[in-house]
């Protein structure tokens, strides 16, 4: 099958005019500025995912995929919510819990964290946090009545330099009034476990108890801070919640991951944007090299244009020369940005050669998440504009009277 001639000159202008075979200096220049604009493009989007996949997962690693909760703050009588939750189909497993904010003191060291009172064995088929458990067992929880066991953050466990059967004091403002006025509750929790969850602030503001303890602690008897549930599908979260509100009514209080966190998502989605559309800058100064490459083009090959006119190529023709030379660098510069991108995706990813500092982003390395959307869109925008910078210049060769560079030959 023989290719159209404009196929075949289109290639060979690829070419340099020198001896041995290869693209031209000019050509090589104009393929490296798109591969280098769409590399760069697609290891910044798959960061970007790969964020954003992070903290999804240490969030839902910590918290359910929806909370129930009572408008007072606490709720004793909760089977029958219980009972409406377990009708949803698309619940898997729900879990009560208490929650409060209290202090942790151990020596003359202290810090303000949140309290969570759970019943392990049911948490553990709610949520993922109890898998992060890094040392210690969370089946001692429940061990002895007089020093319940507590289960720390990694982070939390150095801030006060606390190990693994350690006796710490746990401190809530809000206690007994007596007389010299309100006198705080301290009670000593035994630390039988440390967990490590990747995301500074739960390992460094969240501790773990039994569910009793914490009832005790916070005197509320029989009664939960709310209900936690655990969905089939993650995005499913706001149909489900809008359900379980209508169903429950307005006496509580349902909450989905997405809703809870909204702000931190919807601020790295915007970044992702921002991102996409300044990086394609990079692509448009490339498309400027393609542009300049086919105007030398059309200056240099004006004498065999002019000879392709006067052999019987038409206007259309010559154009579609140009266009076609200027698509197959676009192609060419987009391939290989693709392969770079993804074998730099790839390493970045599989080795975690770079490392950051959990404190300030929330996670210890970069993580990369690579999208098939992210690489289609990219392609496909890369080409495009490839394309588009070709018209002017084919439209110029297009327009060339033959007649100019003929005259003295």
């Amino acid at each position: 099958m023989k290719l159209p001639y404009q196929v075949f000159i289109a290639l060979r202008y690829l070419k340099s005019k020198k001896k041995y075979k290869g693209v031209s200096v000019n050509t090589a220049i104009s393929i490296g500025g798109v591969a280098v604009g769409v590399m760069a493009l697609l290891v910044v989007l798959s960061v970007m995912s790969g964020f954003h996949q992070d903290l999804q997962r240490k969030i839902l690693g910590a918290n359910a995929h929806i909370i129930v909760r009572d408008f007072k703050g606490s709720f004793s009588n909760y089977e029958g919510v219980a009972a409406t939750l377990k009708q949803n189909r698309e619940i898997l497993s729900q879990a009560p819990f208490v929650i409060g904010q209290v202090m942790v003191s151990f020596g003359n060291r202290a810090h303000g964290v949140f309290i969570r009172g759970i019943d392990p064995e049911i948490e553990s088929k709610t949520t993922d946090i109890l898998s992060h458990i890094k040392e210690g067992d969370f089946r001692t929880l429940n061990g002895d009545a007089a020093v319940p066991g507590i289960i720390l953050g990694k982070e939390l466990a150095g801030t006060l330099g606390v190990l693994l059967n350690d006796t710490v004091n746990v401190v809530s403002p809000i206690g007994e009034i007596g007389p010299m006025g309100m006198l705080p509750k301290v009670k000593q929790f035994r630390v039988v476990g440390i967990f490590e969850i990747g995301m500074f602030e739960y390992d460094s503001n969240l501790v773990l108890t039994a569910m009793k303890p914490a009832q005790e602690f916070f005197g509320m008897k029989d009664g939960i801070s709310g209900i936690e549930v655990r969905l089939k599908d993650i995005y499913q979260a706001p149909e489900v919640k809008k359900q379980l509100q209508e169903t429950l009514g307005f006496k509580y209080i349902v909450l989905d991951w997405m809703q809870m966190n909204k702000n931190l998502f919807s601020a790295l989605k915007l970044e992702k944007f921002a991102m996409f559309v300044i990086l394609v800058l990079i692509v448009l100064v490339a498309s400027f090299n393609i542009i300049s490459n086919l105007i030398m083009n059309v200056i240099e090959k004006s004498r065999e244009i002019a000879i392709l006119k006067a052999i019987g190529a038409t206007s259309n023709s010559i154009m579609i020369i140009f266009m076609l030379q200027g698509l197959f660098i676009g192609l060419i510069g987009t391939f290989i940005g693709i392969s770079g991108g993804y074998a730099l995706g790839f390493i970045l990813n599989k080795y975690q050669i770079i490392r950051l500092p959990a404190d300030v982003y929330y996670l210890s390395h970069l993580p990369v998440k690579m999208s098939a959307f992210d690489f289609v869109t990219v392609s496909l925008s890369a080409i495009i504009i490839s394309f588009l910078a070709t018209i002017y210049p084919a439209w110029q060769a297009a327009k060339l009277n033959p007649v100019e560079p003929l005259r003295y030959e």
